[in-house]
This record gives structure tokens, sequence and C-alpha cells, in this order.
């Protein structure tokens, strides 16, 4: 498209956009095609342009471009589109972060693997996070790095050449042709990655997936404030200008919440959070147990994005291991890390436990003394030595207002740092980002993991600050009255459908502390074979869900979604949140979301008709 016409069209899609496009975390997956995620938005997105056609209707009913805002939005695929046009470059070979140093880290981990050289080059300043001897020694990654006057300095080189610039305004951008990788850095917007070159259209899928799961896209507030200074608009003044009174509430916030009263950390999402977790454990395992193998203990079928980061952080060091850890169905959680430890002590390894409690998608719990006494006990090696005591990281996504990180609570005794997606309950849904807290016991480790949430430019932006500070007062009461909506529909289901297999928390955990308000439901099935039963649960499955979201379309959805605002949301986690766990692994069952704000009998009476349809 001829740019001036397409700057034209910009400024009428800024003026017009649906409000969704700045505001929603998650998207409906009944219109989301993952392998066509980017694509099938944008195909449609520029035959609207070419017709001119920018009415709010219009582009509402475009069909998702991500199903998480974590990894893009429709306003990043625009942002992206209109940069790559203006400079001659598909919209796929422009990426955008909300990190400035992620993208070159997602070349550089490419290039690792790949055993490649590389060249980065940079007019003024490198960032200032940006720590060369922890990129080589912690990371592994190898580069060289000059400093130039243009990009017409750059020299040719055997290897990917990068060209860090620092920008004012997304109109500044442009490409020199020898250059593999520009990376063109916003003070306060994060950065755009453009891909040149056809030799180096392989990287497209790595780097996406860099920023799927160490990092997030450019917020839609940034994005659309560079679209803004794209088409030489004014910024729009919505970050906010208080971020040391909100940081502050933000962290006394979270101490409240969790019952530690250590320095938190705060991040642009739970993956950005975990990231820096995990770097920082290893960095400090380099530096305090040279020589030691080092151990990533992950329930195999637990979230898509925890398991996967964990392998991709193994995948780039010799001296890093995953080890499964079964703790669903069938399996005790107790059991398996008592035998997963006991294997790591003999071998004289580090072990760190990234666990979800209650467990995601079968809402299980496990006997918290027994699991207190577990990770608590002494270990020998094989050779008699004393065991490295293990590292629990938790995943308290589903039920952050459980106390197990205080003086007198359970884990007080254990090495643990619980972490927690912000948004879930702690944002309602409104920001992605997520934060972390140790137990006094950790703290000690929270330098390190800061040190890399620093490097990886992941820390949560001012305006993600702000939301977290208005919503996180009426979490603890949000997830009473979800916890209700979900204890009366569970009981309903049971009554309704007794054949089912519900996943939810007993009346007597829930007593402890534990209120999610989500639960899993294994429909009842039927077949002479394993195979033909499996294929009509999800048949069922598929039903149920269809129903849901056809009758009750103002709040029920197919989403990836938790602790929202309002609403119910339906989503099968084999096909979702375990998008990238092993197929055998993988859990085909429905998992049910509820909030505090929603329709309940409504539901009752669709599940009702679903189980007449039966």
């Amino acid at each position: 498209m001829e740019v001036n016409k397409m700057l034209a069209y910009i400024t009428k899609v800024i003026e017009h956009m649906p409000q969704d496009w700045l505001n929603l975390t998650t998207h409906r997956l009944d219109i989301y095609n993952e392998k066509l995620a980017k694509v099938q938005f944008l195909d449609q997105f520029i035959h609207l342009a070419k017709e001119g056609n920018s009415s709010t209707a219009a582009l509402s009913n475009l069909p998702t471009a991500y199903d998480y805002i974590r990894l893009g939005h429709p306003l990043s695929c625009v942002l992206e589109w209109a940069i790559g046009n203006i400079n001659g470059l598909p919209a796929e070979q422009v990426i955008s972060f909300q990190s400035k140093t992620a993208p070159i880290l997602a070349i550089l981990r490419t290039n690792l693997l790949a055993h490649r050289n590389t060249l980065i080059t940079y007019t003024n300043e490198l960032p200032s996070a940006f720590d060369i001897d922890v990129l080589k020694t912690i990371y592994g990654f190898s580069f060289e790095l000059k400093k130039v006057a243009s990009p017409a300095d750059v020299e040719s080189f055997n290897g990917s050449t990068i060209f860090i610039s620092q920008q004012h305004d997304s109109s500044a951008i442009s490409v020199s042709s020898h250059i593999d990788f520009h990376v063109n850095m916003y003070a306060e917007l994060g950065s755009v990655l453009l891909i040149n070159g056809a030799e180096n259209i392989h990287y497209i899928s790595d780097i996406q997936h860099f920023r799927r799961r160490e990092t997030v896209a450019m917020t839609p507030h940034n994005c659309l404030n560079a679209l803004r200074s794209l088409v030489l608009l004014p910024a729009e003044n919505s970050v906010t200008t208080n971020t040391t009174e909100h940081k502050a509430a933000v962290l006394d916030l979270i101490r409240e919440v969790s019952g530690s009263q250590t320095t938190p950390l705060v991040a642009s999402s739970g993956l950005s959070v975990q990231y820096a977790i995990l770097m920082g454990l290893v960095h400090d395992a380099l530096e305090n147990h040279k020589g030691k193998a080092i151990k990533i203990v992950v329930p195999p079928n637990c979230y898509g994005g925890t398991n996967d980061q964990a392998r991709r952080v193994a995948a780039c060091s010799d001296a890093i291991e995953i080890v499964d850890l079964l703790v669903d169905g069938d399996n005790d959680m107790v059991q398996s890390i008592d035998h997963v430890l006991e294997q790591i002590a003999a071998e004289d390894a580090i072990p760190y436990i990234i666990a979800e409690i209650p467990t995601n998608p079968r809402v299980e719990v496990p006997d918290l003394q027994k699991l207190r006494a577990v990770l608590s006990a002494k270990r020998k090696t094989d050779t008699g030595s004393q065991a490295i005591d293990p590292v629990f990281i938790l995943d308290q996504t589903f039920c952050p207002n459980v106390h197990f990180l205080g003086d007198s609570d359970v884990l007080s005794s254990v090495r643990t740092i619980s972490f927690a997606s912000g948004s879930k309950f702690p944002s309602g849904g409104k920001c992605t980002a997520g934060y972390c807290i140790a137990n006094n016991k950790a703290e000690a480790l929270i330098e390190k993991i800061q040190l890399h949430l620093a490097l990886c430019d992941n820390e949560a932006t001012d305006l993600q600050y702000e939301i977290l500070a208005k919503q996180m007062p009426s979490m603890m009461q949000r997830i009473h009255d979800a916890y209700i909506n979900t204890r009366n529909f569970v009981s309903f289901i049971g009554k309704t459908l007794p054949s089912a297999k519900i996943n939810f928390v007993s009346e007597a955990l829930a007593k402890e502390g534990f209120t999610p308000s989500v639960f899993s439901l294994d429909l009842p099935t039927k077949g002479n074979t394993p195979e033909e039963k499996e294929a009509y649960k999800r048949k069922m499955n598929a039903l149920l869900i269809d129903l849901m979201i056809t009758e009750i379309p103002d709040e029920s959805k197919y989403c990836v979604s938790y602790g929202q605002l309002k609403g119910c949301y339906w989503t099968i986690p084999a096909t979702s949140t375990q998008g990238t766990t092993k197929e055998d692994d993988k859990d085909y069952i429905a998992r049910v979301s509820l909030s505090p704000n929603m329709d309940l009998e409504r539901h009752k009476e669709v599940f009702l008709k679903f189980v007449e349809q039966m």
C-alpha cells in the first residue's frame, strides 16, 4: 500500500478502534487460529485498509490476532505492518517488544544453538542493563561489540550483524541492506526489530518464540503511542506520572497478600518474572556451586509456558537438565518430589523445583505438612556429603491469597520463591504484569533475580504498576466472591450430572484458605474402545463449550482466562495452556473459570440444557 494512503488510514483506525484493542488481555479462542496468528488478522485488516473501511464495527469483527496480548495483539500487528510497509518489508519481519534488550537476546539465543557468530554494533551507548559479562558467562552467548557512527560504518562479518539505534519516534526507522537485524529502541515504549534479507527469514519463528516465552510484545498503550508518533499525532497522556507511589503501593500489597516482608519484584508478565527467577537461580548456582549439575524439576503437564520455558533454559546449557515431576491424577506431588530429590541428592546436583498449588488443570493440593517435611529433609550425596537443599518455585496464580512464606507459615523452613500471573486476580485481566516474592530463607536469591529482570528489561511498565495499584486492594474480596460462585456451580453440576468427574478443592481445603475459582470437568463418555471413549469425550467437551458461548455470549467465552472481573471462561488445556506439552501428558478435559460478577443461574440453565442433549 502507498505509504501516505496507509498513514491516512491508520489515523482513522486510531480514531475508531475498538476499546477492547487497548484494554483486553485475553481474547476469544473460538475466533482464533493459532497457526495463523497475526496473519489472519492482518489479511483481513489489509482488506479493510484497501477499501478505506475504518469503522469500529468492521474493526471489531476482525479475527483474534493472538489469544493473549503478552504474545501480540491488534495494535502490535498494525504497528509492525505499518513499519514494514514503510521499509518494504513483510509484516512478519517486524517484531515489537516491550523490552529493549529482548530482541538482541532472542537473536543471540538462536545463534548460540546454531553455533553462529554475532556482531553487535551500536551508536551512542548500549542499554545500561546490558551486562556483557553476564550474557557471556551465565547465558552462554557469544558475540562481538563495535561502536559505530552510523549504519554505513557496519562492515561485513562472518555471522549475523545487529545494529542498535536509539529512536525518538517510530517514523525514523529505516533499514540498511547490509545489516541483518535492526533493533530500534525507544526510551519509553520498548523496541522494534526489523529482520532483513531472505537468508534471515528462518529467524522469525525463533524470535517470536522468545517473545512468547521470555518477555512480552510491546503493550497496547505503547503500541498506540508508537502509531500516533508514526502519523504525527501527539502521544496520549494515559501513562501515569505517579509511578513511585504506585510502585510502593504495589510492593506493600504483594507483601500483605503473600505474608512475606521481603522485597517483591514486578515484571511485565508471569513468564517474564519466571524467566528472571530461573536465570537468577542458574547464575547463583554457577557462582556458588561450580561444576555441579543444575536440575530444573517441572511437571510435564503443567501450564505450557512454564514447561516450555524451563526446557528452553535447559537447552542453552549442558549444565542444566530437566527432571519431570509427576503431580496430577494418580501421582502424588509429595511422593514425586521425595523421589526426585533423592535422585538429585545422590548425584550431588542442584534442585530447583517449579510447581503449581493447586495444580493445573486438576486443581489438586498436596498434603502441605508432608510437602514441607520432604522439602526440608536433609539428604546425602552418594559420597556421604551434605546434599544441596532445594529451592521451591511456587506458582500461586490459582490461589495468590494463601500464605506459604511468612515466618509461621508452612514453607518458612524451605527456600521458597512464590510468583503469580498479574493478568489473573491481581489485575482482574486489566494487564499482564506478574510478580514474585521470596521468604526469608530465600531472600538472598532476590538480588540475582532482580539483576536478570533488569538485564532482560522486563520490569512492569508504569501503567502496569498503576493498574495493579488500583486493582489489588479489591483482590481478596474478588477471590472470595468468585469462589462462592464456583462452589455453587460445582455443586449444581455434581447433582445434575453425577457421572461427571469434577476436579475441585474440597470443603476442608477451602477452610484452610484454598479458594480457587477454577475447576476441571471430566465428562462421562461411552464407546467400546479407549479411542472411541476419548473421541466421544472430546466431542462432548466441544458441544458443552459451544452451547455456553452461544447461549450466553455476553458472559461465557472460549478463552484462556482466570481471575477476570466478570463472566465465565471455558477452555481445553490440552489445546491452549498445554500447547507445548508432550502429547501423552496432555489433559483433554474442560477447564472452567468463574468470576465474582456473572449470571450464575443462567449458566445453570444452559448446563441443564446440555445434559438433556447428551
